[in-house]
C-alpha cells in the first residue's frame, strides 16, 4: 500500500463515519475558545470544560480580562495543571490582545503566537476551528495515531508531523482531520492501550498489520 492509498483509506473511512466532527472544548467565542485551548495544555477537555463557564461569565472579553489580577483569576482554574503558569498566560494574552489588536482575535499564525500562553498547535486550533483553514495542530493524539497508523514515517518532532499531514490531506478537509485525528486517538487509538479490534481504519493501520 503507498501512502497515497493509505491516506485516500483512511480519510474516506473517517468522512464516512464522522462526517461532522467538532472540538469538545465548550466555548462561545473566538477569544474565549482561545481560553479553553491554553487550558488545555496537558489537561483534559472534560477537566477545562468545568472549569470555564464561570470564568467566562466573570471574563466575558479581553478587555475585563486584561484587567484582572492574578489572584483573581486563580481560583477559577486553580483545578487544571500548571494554573500558576495559565493564570499568568490568560492574563498577558488578554493585554496584548487589547494593546496590539484592539481587542479583535488575529487570524494568522504569526500574530497569534505573539500570545502569551499560544504555541504552534495553539495558534493552528485556532485557524482551523474558527476560520475553517487549513491548518494541523498536532497534540499528543495527532502525534501518536498519524505514526501508528502510517500516515507518518516515524515522524521525530510535532513539526513533522504537521508537515506530512498538511502535504497529504486536501487542504479543504483539513480542519475535520484534526478532530479525526484527535477523537479517535481519544476513544480508540488509545495511548496505553489501543482498542485494535474496535476500530474501523484496522485494515490500513501499519502497527495493526505488523502484529
Amino acid at each position: 500500500m503507498t501512502i497515497k492509498e493509505r491516506y485516500a483509506a483512511v480519510l474516506g473511512w473517517f468522512a464516512e463515519h464522522m462526517p461532522s466532527p467538532e472540538t469538545e472544548l465548550h466555548y462561545d467565542n473566538p477569544f474565549h475558545l482561545l481560553l479553553a485551548v491554553i487550558l488545555s495544555a496537558q489537561c483534559t477537555d472534560k477537566r477545562v470544560n468545568i472549569v470555564t463557564p464561570p470564568l467566562f461569565e466573570a471574563y466575558p472579553d479581553p478587555q475585563s480580562l486584561a484587567l484582572a489580577t492574578e489572584e483573581e483569576v486563580y481560583p477559577f482554574i486553580k483545578s487544571v495543571t500548571f494554573p500558576n503558569n495559565k493564570t499568568r498566560h490568560l492574563i498577558r494574552a488578554a493585554k496584548v490582545l487589547v494593546e496590539e489588536f484592539g481587542g479583535e482575535m488575529p487570524s494568522d499564525i504569526d500574530n497569534l503566537m505573539k500570545l502569551p500562553g499560544v504555541g504552534r498547535k495553539t495558534a493552528n486550533v485556532m485557524l482551523s476551528v474558527v476560520w475553517d483553514k487549513a491548518a494541523m495542530a498536532v497534540d499528543t493524539h495527532v502525534f501518536r495515531v498519524s505514526n501508528r497508523i502510517g500516515l507518518t514515517n516515524n515522524s521525530k518532532t510535532p513539526l513533522a508531523t504537521e508537515k506530512t499531514l498538511i502535504k497529504y490531506i486536501p487542504p479543504e478537509i483539513v480542519p475535520k482531520a484534526h478532530h479525526w485525528l484527535i477523537l479517535h486517538g481519544r476513544y480508540v487509538c488509545k495511548a496505553r492501550k489501543p482498542e485494535c479490534l474496535e476500530c474501523g481504519i484496522r485494515q490500513w493501520c501499519k502497527m495493526y498489520n505488523k502484529k
